[in-house]
């Protein structure tokens, strides 16, 4: 199997786990980084924003020109592009008379777009060009399986920490506080402001937070990334979670993260966070601001003995349950080929 990879691959892409575990099951890729392309045009000089915005850039065509390119050279059999906000339907129509198999997976939502980088016409418009849908979202699912008639999978997210990274984060002290890890909008904004104005004390990490958090109670940090970010979601005494507009019941990124490295999460109650973990004693859940400010209360009262055992037990549900991405490259391989052979 020859599989083309479209999406990003900076180093906060999860596109990157699957290139590396495919790749060690056998399967030759070739990784097309259009996101990157265009983020590192993008944020480049502020006249490329403008041209882009007033719709006079040229960017997505060099792109696209550019995938058509690397296709006809590395003749893939299999294309799965990760969202494809920057290809354009007719590219994808190409590469099917070529007699290409097309996957997508989309780690937001293809109906609901809640910020400019979530979603955009080249995601709407492409969504009957794919042989397989990969969706983390079980409501996704459906919508996409009723409205579009399309062949749909489960891929939920993961998380990817080696055995000498984990050792290095369980020799961290801990550190008796919440923790935010993410970036800003209005809404994550005003409940963290909520919960310091309680009397807790929080550590938020993230890009520009502090055009929209001043209080006494909160120290703002810059984004982590890498072997970083491993060991701020470990050593904090609580991780809180919150689910943007587009995926209110289902699960993110940190839902496996936080977990995966023994990292103690405080998420909103959803359906996903029900199914994967045990509450109460794997992760904790809240229905609203009050609950989620007596939620960390009570873990920052626990004593260092049951937050070790609480640790343990997320820790190997998360490696027991075949929840990282090693795991998930081996679970969507199978799903690949099945769908397009």
């Amino acid at each position: 199997m020859k599989l083309l990879v479209v999406g990003s691959d900076k180093i906060f892409a999860i596109e990157n786990f699957y290139v590396k575990y495919l790749r060690e099951l056998g399967i030759e890729i070739l990784h097309f980084s259009a996101h990157s392309m265009f983020y590192d045009y993008y944020n480049k000089n502020i006249l490329n924003k403008l041209l882009f915005k007033i719709g006079l850039s040229r960017i997505y065509k060099v792109i696209n020109n550019r995938f058509i390119s690397d296709l006809n050279i590395f003749k893939p059999n299999i294309i799965w592009v990760f969202k494809g906000m920057e290809i354009y339907p007719e590219s994808l129509e190409y590469a099917r008379s070529k007699l290409i198999k097309l996957v997508n997976y989309n780690p937001d939502n293809p109906f609901i777009f809640s910020g400019s980088g979530s979603g955009n016409a080249n995601v709407t418009k492409s969504i009957n060009l794919y042989d397989l849908h990969l969706t983390y979202n079980s409501a996704v699912k459906m919508k996409l399986e009723v409205l579009y008639n399309v062949p749909v999978n489960m891929l939920p997210f993961g998380f990817e920490v080696s055995n000498e990274l984990y050792k290095i984060c369980i020799k961290q002290e801990e550190i008796v506080k919440a923790c935010f890890l993410g970036n800003p909008d209005l809404f994550r904004a005003d409940f963290l402001l909520k919960i310091a104005e309680s009397g807790i004390k929080l550590d938020v990490y993230g890009n520009d937070w502090h055009k929209y958090l001043k209080h006494p109670n909160i120290m703002i940090f810059e984004p982590v990334y890498g072997d970083e970010l491993w060991k701020v979601l470990r050593k904090y005494r609580v991780q809180i979670n919150m689910m943007r507009p587009h995926n209110l019941d289902s699960h993110n990124m940190r839902s496996f993260e936080v977990p995966g490295v023994g990292g103690i999460l405080l998420a909103p109650e959803t359906w996903d966070h029900k199914i994967y973990f045990e509450v109460d004693k794997e992760i904790f859940l809240y229905k609203d601001l009050m609950e989620c400010i007596t939620q960390i209360k009570k873990l920052l009262a626990l004593d260092l003995n049951e937050i070790n055992t609480i640790r343990e037990r997320t820790r190997s549900r998360s490696v027991n349950s075949a929840y990282s991405y090693k795991d998930r490259a081996k679970q969507v391989l199978e799903k690949i080929k099945s769908a397009c052979e």
